[in-house]
């Protein structure tokens, strides 16, 4: 008998776990959102748009990233968050279903001179161990192939212990291997000290011979170089060579100065130590301008620039040696791994090919192992850091990125949209912060902040679909369909600037001439040589102003009024106003308050806990002390200023209450740049990348240069604000300026006068130039990458 088909079968009721399917925003209030509420779905990309300062990094990275790391902190014991961190709960009033989050941010890696590529991923510890496997003759473990680790000689009795009994031996001449140069000390360079740049040696010591900064005779110094015993009335020119010797070169010695222990060194071991150690980029401006006169750098003859000894460079696989590898382009290098057949390394080799493939497929094939990871660009680390998330088995996981295309040109930015698709579907949540409108278009789904920057943002404008977004009547909605057209008639240049035989990094001998007076754009694919022609052959002529995107250097209680010197004009207003000095008017000097010195907030450590950062109750966050807020210009305190607009403040110094010309002229040039939204007092620390390097290029306008040279100014910028930088860039060629931009957003390659093309590839593949000439032409001849991506862009 056959059994009838039932027909009362259900289906499956949705389990409870699958219900959570978004990420909830509730009262996200975090620096200028104003209470945003939001659901976000889960497992889709989702990008978010809006000008520069709208909102979009304190949602995404501020909020929901920041969120939950601080709760993946709080898993971990008392003793272990002691040592990580410490992380303030955002300003939020409900989180839910946040996931794990992981940020690949923007931030330049460590300009620590031992960090290359290799060293930064995990590259060079497989080829090290490649090497002491395979490598012929043999001479050691892993250790003896690192630049980083000193070879050591040790005699005398060693002891070993073993299950609570002590073994003891005698060794003679015990050598632990290292890779590292002795003459460099895995530096790669050797430096050699211009000895006129320390002293005038027709001056004695007591007259100031010394010209080091801070190596004044008036203090201790004085006190320390004689008790050294050090004739103080002698000229260094007199000096015996004994003495000369002690002065440069003398070891640490332990002296007596007026009953004080001290000790007294050599000058050159010293400078070494206290300057010569720390990076260029993070010196005093003066004590930087004394190491670049003092100090000249040139390649260890020794090892030839690549930080390993004699015995590690003398191994070799089929030939090659661990310094050839590290120096070959990643495309190379990956071909070369793939033809070692090596059944005893099988698992090793693929790990090595699978990261050297990663490379080339997310557009980094040109890049070398032995490249310092401190000269690499903000999309360059960024691109390497997402290395390691791409062979990732984890899913379920939150991935926040920030402007993933900066450094791209239209052709790197399919395969960088095909990269976060590929995250995306392995199950992933995958959020965004974007302005070009080539990853916008890949959305599920899309929010837009705004309506405009700083205190006018801050409200969700938009949420859907990439062509609701189009219809929407929001300021990115107008702008998405933008295009930029060619101009009418070009610019004819008043003159060039010749490079000649220009050979950096992967130029091949190019010689061309720059033309000035016009808008120049230098454009053609990462890693085809732009930034080596700029850095190698223009950068450091006369008149030339360079505006890169290093960070700016400033603690949280720098602002836009102290980095760009407007406060010091503000301050002598205020003082002349009150007849008072002006160091009253000062947050950081005399007119503080005493409670928070001038912060405006409170910190109280709390031991394993969080910091705790609270206003200050005297000065209720306004930095300043009560008697100070009594003195007014143009019945504003010093505090009601601090907390105007740019725009607002313009007006203000202008032609309004209380004009001061010097101060109206700063403004003038941060509203030029598109920066009239902020706030003067606002700390550098909660800037984004695109305001800081507009801060930078008001603040270097006012510097005596006749050629600009913009590294990426649309960096950070939205599609509305490119137009403002475009006027701008208009404005400064027409005062009589040149302008040369390295660029590959195609608005600004539209609008030049003028465009050098450098390729065709990257790398190896790359350093040539491949057109000269107009846009219009560019575009005409679809002969290169960014020709066929320009002509696409502009619909010829």
């Amino acid at each position: 008998m056959s059994m009838a088909p039932r027909t009362d079968r259900q289906p499956p009721a949705p389990h409870t776990a699958d219900s959570h399917d978004v990420l909830r925003v509730v009262g996200a209030r975090e620096n200028n959102l104003k209470d945003v509420h939001l659901e976000i779905p889960k497992r889709r990309l989702t990008v978010f748009t809006g000008v520069s300062g709208s909102g979009k990094s304190s949602l995404v990275f501020g909020t929901i990233a920041a969120e939950s790391q601080r709760m993946i902190n709080e898993t971990y014991s008392a003793f272990v968050q002691g040592f990580m961190p410490t992380l303030a709960r955002p300003d939020v009033d409900v989180l839910e279903g946040l996931t794990t989050a992981i940020i690949v941010d923007q931030e330049r890696m460590g300009a620590n001179p031992r960090s290359t590529v290799g060293t930064a991923t995990d590259a060079h510890a497989m080829l090290r161990i490649l090497f002491s496997r395979l490598g012929q003759p043999h001479i050691g473990p892993p250790t003896a192939f690192s630049f980083n680790v000193p070879t050591r000689k040790a005699s005398g009795v060693m002891s070993t212990e073993k299950g609570g009994r002590v073994e003891k031996s005698v060794v003679q001449n015990a050598v632990y291997l290292g890779g590292m140069c002795p003459r460099c000390e895995g530096m790669g360079s050797v430096s050699d000290v211009d000895l006129s740049a320390l002293y005038d040696d027709s001056k004695s010591l007591g007259e100031g011979a010394l010209t080091i900064p801070g190596y004044s005779m008036d203090g201790w110094y004085g006190r320390i170089f004689s008790g050294a015993g050090f004739k103080m009335d002698k000229p260094i020119a007199k000096f015996t060579k004994k003495e000369l010797q002690d002065l440069l070169y003398k070891e640490p010695t332990k002296i007596k100065v007026e009953g004080i222990n001290l000790t007294y060194e050599g000058l050159i071991p010293k400078i070494q130590k206290s300057m010569l150690s720390k990076d260029v980029d993070a010196m005093q401006p003066h004590i930087r301008a004394f190491v670049e006169r003092a100090i000249t750098f040139q390649a260890c003859p020794e090892c030839e620039g690549t930080r390993l000894s004699r015995e590690a460079r003398s191994s070799r696989i089929r030939g090659r040696n661990i310094a050839d590898l590290c120096g070959m382009q990643l495309s190379d290098l990956a071909e070369w791994v793939r033809a070692l057949r090596e059944p005893s390394v099988a698992p090793l080799l693929e790990g090595l090919q699978h990261l050297l493939d990663s490379f080339a497929g997310i557009g980094l094939g040109y890049l070398s192992l032995d490249r310092p990871s401190g000269t690499l660009s903000g999309g360059e680390a960024q691109r390497t850091k997402m290395i390691r998330h791409l062979g990732s088995s984890l899913t379920d996981v939150t991935y926040v990125f920030d402007e993933p295309t900066i450094g791209l040109h239209p052709h790197d930015i399919e395969r960088m949209n095909n990269l976060l698709l590929q995250l995306r579907d392995k199950g992933n949540t995958v959020l965004v912060v974007e302005h070009k409108p080539e990853t916008i278009a890949i959305a599920d789904h899309v929010v837009d902040l705004g309506p405009g920057a700083g205190t006018a943002g801050g409200t969700v404008c938009f949420e859907g679909t990439v062509e609701g977004l189009q219809a929407s009547d929001t300021t990115t909605g107008r702008h998405l369909d933008d295009r930029a057209a060619f101009k009418d008639s070009v610019r004819s240049p008043a003159g060039t600037l010749e490079v000649r035989g220009a050979t950096a990094h992967n130029l091949q001998d190019v010689d061309v001439d720059i033309p000035l007076g016009v808008l120049c754009v230098l454009t053609g694919v990462a890693g085809s040589g732009k930034s080596s022609l700029i850095q190698g052959s223009v950068a450091g002529r006369d008149g030339v102003v360079v505006v890169d995107q290093g960070a700016i250097r400033g603690s949280r209680r720098s602002n836009p009024a102290t980095y760009t010197g407007l406060l010091d004009p503000i301050r002598k207003a205020f003082a002349k106003a009150n007849g008072v000095k002006p160091a009253l008017f000062s947050s950081n000097s005399e007119g503080a308050c005493p409670a928070c010195n001038g912060a405006g907030v409170i910190y109280t450590e709390l031991g394993v806990m969080d910091t705790v950062e609270s206003t200050c109750e005297e000065c209720e966050g306004k930095r300043f002390q009560a008697s100070v807020l009594e003195y007014t210009l143009g019945a504003r305190n010093i505090a009601e200023v601090l907390a105007m607009s740019v725009a607002e403040a313009e007006g203000f110094f202008g032609d309004g209450a209380a004009p001061a010309p010097a101060a109206h002229k700063v403004l003038g040039r941060l509203a030029d740049v598109g920066l009239g939204y902020l706030s003067l007092g606002q700390p550098l620390t909660t800037l984004s990348g695109g305001e800081r390097q507009r801060l930078k290029l008001a603040t270097q306008m006012a510097e005596k240069g006749d050629i600009y040279v913009l590294d990426e100014p649309t960096t950070g910028l939205h599609l509305a604000d490119v137009e403002q930088l475009l006027g701008l860039l208009d404005r400064l060629v027409d005062s009589g300026k040149s302008v040369l931009v390295i660029e590959h957003h195609q608005a600004v390659m539209a609008s030049a006068d003028w465009i050098i093309d450098l390729g065709p590839g990257a790398g190896n593949d790359g350093g040539r130039i491949v057109f000269e000439g107009t846009p219009a032409d560019l575009a005409a001849a679809r002969a290169t990458l960014t020709g066929k991506h320009l002509a696409a862009y502009v619909g010829t």
